[in-house]
């Protein structure tokens, strides 16, 4: 069944709208038209509309059942069409077809009635156990958690949640193995390891300088690299000391012309000389210091680099162990060395004669890496300390939980031992339930393949048309359609379609009628003894009175199976905006005691807003008389116009119509004059209201000012000596 229908949002609803609770079997919603009583049943018929986003409805134990909606817009949908689905009973079915189809039925309903209470038991176990485990989590977050959070804080990182806390002490208790301390102990220990914990530290780099140390010590740096000798003209550049001098000139050689006089006096046989002196030997001792001249200034520079952001790293580092005063000094002397090398070098390469010296490094680089490794051996013993910190640490976050557990032993194990117990009990259940449903399928299934056999449409046919002779409708029929036989026609008695001749009452009634055999069939031949839920919006509109009282007395019928839970149908959601038929709807019996099946509902629309009361299990709707009375008690929830309207007919319907008595004599009961114009300005004001349509501009009156007449509305009461009935009506007790 529908347990619970909210409406948001949408039409006259706003963003609070209305909730109808706790719905029964049989619910019966009043309300003037345009209060929203379509808005609903819409929303019901068409719920996955985007229209409905803020709108929601909830099944009872989350079981769906399927919902057929009677309102205007159904009566759009099959009349319109010019033809209406055929609707599928048993009216082919033997006597034993039908005793066995219901024997199946009782079956299904046992079934279902069996498993919805293993259901409900099991949803009780969950809900034990869901009270258990937040006792249990409750009890140790304070017997345990809270007593100790001040000298064991640091062991419960982690579990500091009542959740993450219970989950934690369990999974100790299972897995725990830590030999058990005492109280002082522990207490003392975590005073000394808790609390900030040290860091590891990243050793330094330490760098590599062979290959700068061997550039640094080859023998050509202090060798002269000259032409060869036992050419002619080695001795004149030898004497002359001009070998880088002519070796630079070279290159400008490009003919006869001397690059150095300028005069045509370069001769074949002298660049042969040349070329003879300057040989193999020589270029190759320039292209060696040339190479080692690009690998040391590449060298040098990466090392330098490196150095330098190890300096500058260490000099941030608080918790440095590199002596970074050493290591600065060093390292400036080492980059003055180099760059005098760099110098040297860059000579050697322009003066490939000269020897150079070069500073050896090595001293420096030494130096340095000695502090690098110094500092490194400081910061392992450092990181060691650091691992044994973690391990000291986590064993004493398990000696205490290993304390905690044994300390909270006899109530965890009698915590285990009942979830344990319920959780046996719910997987029996849940198995149970499982088992039923799959025997409700199986079952249901058999009941379709019977049902497909023996359903026709003609009981339909049959059913319907009895129906309209019965009551006087003997002008037309419903008929088969011929290019169709599961679809009907209305047809008049010389054969010809009735559709676009017919009444607005008399469309009403036959769609009616016809809804009315859909909720006992289905257009499905599968679904056809399928639970379902019916809704039923003002079904009266455009009946005159002797329909009307037909329609409430085929709805009774559906209401007493409903009750007696007898049939497919299970509950009913019933709208009316006339007071005659929610009356007689809603009497059964002969009776109009309370049933615990059956909720009472009034909606109405205030300043363009829809609201709505819940009269639980008593009908707030006995005769139009008692209903303008009610709006007089419920005055904060309607409008001035609806009081206005509503005082008006109490007094046409109690003193001038029953009593016989004119606004004159009315008037004469008040003593004083000023009682008289008050009660004369209440009889102006409540026809100005009645009778007058407000525009946009009306502003509403004070509420004091509803409060005065309201009295004066009392006081005829009173002072026409009938203030017994005015306190029946407003239930006031003496």
């Amino acid at each position: 069944m529908i347990e619970t229908i909210s409406i948001k949002n949408i039409a006259s609803y706003d963003n609070e709208g209305i909730t109808l609770n706790e719905l029964k079997k049989i619910n019966f919603i009043y309300g003037a038209n345009g209060t929203g009583k379509t808005t609903i049943s819409n929303f019901i018929a068409d719920k996955i509309n985007d229209e409905y986003l803020c709108c929601n409805l909830e099944w009872k134990q989350g079981q769906k059942l399927n919902t057929l909606v009677y309102n205007k817009k159904f009566r759009e949908n099959n009349f319109g069409k010019g033809k209406i689905e055929g609707v599928f009973t048993l009216g082919e079915a033997t006597k034993d077809d039908i005793n066995l189809i219901e024997e199946k039925h009782n079956k299904l309903k046992i079934l279902k009635d069996e498993g919805t209470q293993k259901n409900d038991t099991l949803k009780k176990q969950e809900k034990v156990k869901l009270d258990e485990v937040d006792s249990f989590k409750e009890s140790v977050w304070i017997k345990v958690y809270k007593k100790h959070e001040g000298e064991f804080k640091e062991a419960f990182q982690g579990s500091m949640q009542k959740e993450s806390f219970k989950n934690k002490l369990l999974s100790e208790f299972d897995t725990n193995i830590s030999s058990l301390q005492n109280f002082s102990d522990l207490k003392e220990k975590s005073k000394t390891i808790f609390g900030k914990t040290p860091e590891s530290i990243q050793s330094i780099k330490v760098i590599e300088f062979e290959k700068i140390i061997s550039i640094e010590n080859e023998e050509i740096w202090g060798g002269k690299i000259i032409g060869k000798l036992d050419v002619d003209i080695s001795n004149l550049i030898q004497k002359l000391n001009l070998n880088d001098w002519v070796n630079q000139g070279r290159s400008y050689l490009l003919d006869d012309v001397c690059p150095f006089c300028q005069e045509p006096t370069i001769t074949e046989k002298f660049k042969k000389q040349l070329e003879g002196y300057f040989d193999e030997s020589f270029t190759t001792s320039i292209k060696k210091i040339s190479e080692f001249n690009t690998d040391y200034t590449r060298l040098t520079l990466n090392i330098i680099n490196e150095l330098t952001q190890i300096e500058t790293k260490e000099k941030s580092n608080k918790g440095t162990k590199l002596d970074i005063d050493k290591f600065s000094s060093y390292l400036k002397t080492l980059v003055s060395q180099i760059n005098a090398n760099n110098g040297l070098l860059e000579d050697k390469i322009k003066e490939p004669s000269r020897s150079i010296n070069l500073t050896p490094t090595k001293d420096q680089l030494d130096s340095i890496e000695k502090l690098i490794c110094n500092a490194n051996i400081e910061i392992k013993k450092h990181n060691d300390i650091v691992i044994n910190f973690n391990t000291e640490r986590s064993s004493l976050v398990q000696d205490i939980w290993k304390y905690i557990v044994e300390e909270e032993k006899v109530d965890i194990e009698k915590y285990k031992n009942k979830i344990n117990g319920l959780d046996k009990g719910i997987s029996k259940l849940t198995k149970d339930v499982d088992d039923k449903i799959n025997s409700y399928f199986v079952l249901n299934n058999e009941i379709k393949e019977l049902t497909k056999n023996v359903t026709s449409i003609q009981p339909t046919v049959d059913e319907i048309n009895k129906t309209l002779q019965y009551y006087g409708f003997d002008n037309f029929e419903i008929v088969p359609s011929a290019l169709n036989e599961s679809y009907y026609q209305i047809k008049r008695e010389n054969g010809a379609l009735a559709e676009s001749t017919l009444s607005e009452g008399e469309i009403t009634f036959i769609t009616f009628l016809y809804f009315l055999q859909l909720a006992k069939g289905s257009t499905d031949k599968e679904t056809i003894t399928d639970e379902r839920i019916l809704v039923i919006d003002d079904p009266i509109s455009s009946l005159d009175s002797n329909v009307l009282f037909v329609v409430s007395t085929l709805i009774k019928d559906i209401i007493k199976n409903i009750k007696n839970n007898i049939g497919s149908i299970k509950q009913l959601l019933l709208l009316t905006h006339n007071v005659y038929f929610h009356k007689e709807v809603s009497f059964i019996d002969g009776r109009t005691m309370e049933c615990n099946r059956t909720n009472y509902w009034i909606l109405r629309k205030n300043n363009r807003i829809s609201s709505i009361q819940s009269f639980n299990m008593e009908n707030p709707i006995k005769t139009s008389y008692q209903l303008l009375w009610n709006e007089i008690k419920n005055k904060d929830r309607n409008s001035i116009i609806t009081i206005q309207n509503t005082m008006r007919r109490i007094i046409e319907n109690y003193f001038k119509m029953l009593g016989g008595y004119k606004d004159d004599y009315l008037i004469q009961k008040f003593k004083s004059k000023e009682e008289q114009e008050i009660f004369r300005s209440l009889i102006c004001w409540i026809n100005d209201g009645s009778h007058s349509i407000s525009d946009d501009l009306f502003i509403e009156s004070q509420d004091d000012t509803v409060d005065k007449y309201l009295k004066v509305f009392e006081d005829i009461f009173i002072l026409t000596k009938h203030k017994g009935h005015y306190d029946m009506m407003m239930s006031i007790e003496g």
